[in-house]
This record gives structure tokens, sequence and C-alpha cells, in this order.
């Protein structure tokens, strides 16, 4: 299966799961085509955006930091990120991420389901 571009869905969220500014999610693949996941999308946090605390019951995400800085919530610890880092939370952990750096803040995110 080849998705291209142009056929890709780009969706805008306000105040994602009660985070700040504007969350831009372009859906890599669509989710009904997914069998063990509901979500694989290229997420853009524009600078001071974020995307608030909420926990993976049952399922596991997993962030890979593209482009840009920012601070993940995991499970109670804020840790600084980076290009190059990778963050899982699952087992009903809780998570956020928000933009700390002067430029957006880029990121694949996929969620698997167990």
């Amino acid at each position: 299966m080849v998705t291209r571009r142009s056929e890709m869905t780009v969706e805008q969220r306000e105040r994602m799961r009660g985070g700040a500014g504007v969350v831009r999610i372009t859906n890599l693949v669509d989710p009904a085509k997914l069998p063990h996941a509901r979500l694989l999308a290229e997420l853009l946090l524009p600078p001071g955006a974020s995307i608030g605390a909420h926990a993976h019951q049952a399922e596991t995400e997993y962030f890979v930091i593209l482009e840009g800085r920012g601070v993940v919530y995991d499970d109670g610890v804020d840790t600084e990120v980076g290009a190059g880092d990778v963050v899982a939370t699952g087992g009903g952990a809780a998570h956020a991420i928000r933009n700390t750096g002067p430029g957006p803040l880029r990121l694949i995110a996929l969620i698997l389901s167990h």
C-alpha cells in the first residue's frame, strides 16, 4: 500500500486534549487501514502549542521527534526532547508535550493497540 501525500487528510485541532494553541495533524495512513493501530500521523506544534496530559490504556503511543524542541511530561516527569528522540507511553501512564523552541515542533505519532 502506498499513500500519496495528496491523499493524506489534514486536520487542525485547537486546544488538543486541553493543551494550548492549534496542532496540525496529517494522517499518514487512513486510520481505517491500520490493522493494529489507531493513529499514524505527523503532528506539527507551532511555538507555544501543546497537547494536554492524557493516559493510554491498552495501547502505547510513540512520538518520534523530527524537528524542534519541546518538553514531554511522561508519567509525572518533565523531560526536554529534540530531533532524533523517541518517547513511548503506555500501560496506563499519562503524557503531554509542549513546544518550547523558537520554531515548529514536528513529530510522528504512532498509537498501537495491545
